[in-house]
């Protein structure tokens, strides 16, 4: 194969771990803070011995997949966040909305506890039914590196996410 030709990569095929148990069941975006959440892992995907030591950690990043969101409404250009014109027109990859093009969500929650193959977690935005990709114990090592930089109108838009 000649490494000058241009691929495009193949269908990638992802199978739910899971899904979250969540009092909120409405697509909505802010006051996330201190809500409770299971997820509750498919045990005929995996069994408990893989979450030995998970307990361990504090805090997960969990991959979800928006899937209530209508592949109509995927956003593959630029727009005004939450449509809010008071902020700057960016491109979806500068945002963290849902309706992304893969309708891929990552998360970082607070685990509570591990009972079995149910994972008890704060402030996880995601819905109730939401299928769940993969979870990864959250690392101070793996976090931002140096001086982070965000514009103001992200700030905003997050004041009242948790």
């Amino acid at each position: 194969m000649d490494p000058t030709s241009q691929r495009q990569p193949g269908a990638v095929t992802v199978r739910p771990i899971g899904q979250v148990v969540s009092p909120r069941g409405e697509l909505t975006d802010d006051h996330w803070g201190e809500v409770p959440a299971v997820i509750r892992l498919d045990a005929a995907v995996h069994g408990e011995e893989a979450l030995l030591g998970l307990a361990d950690f504090s805090h997960l990043e969990v991959v979800f997949h928006f899937h209530r969101v209508p592949e109509e409404e995927i956003e593959t250009g630029a727009r005004h966040p939450r449509g809010n014109t008071d902020w700057p027109l960016v491109g979806i990859f500068a945002q963290r909305g849902k309706d992304r093009p893969n309708r891929l969500g990552v998360s970082r929650c607070t685990l509570v506890k591990v009972d079995g193959m149910d994972l008890h977690v704060r402030d996880l935005d995601a819905v109730d039914g939401t299928p769940v990709l993969d979870i990864k114990p959250y690392l101070r090592e793996f976090g931002p590196r140096g001086e982070l930089r965000q514009p103001q109108w992200s700030t905003e838009l997050v004041r009242s996410y948790y």
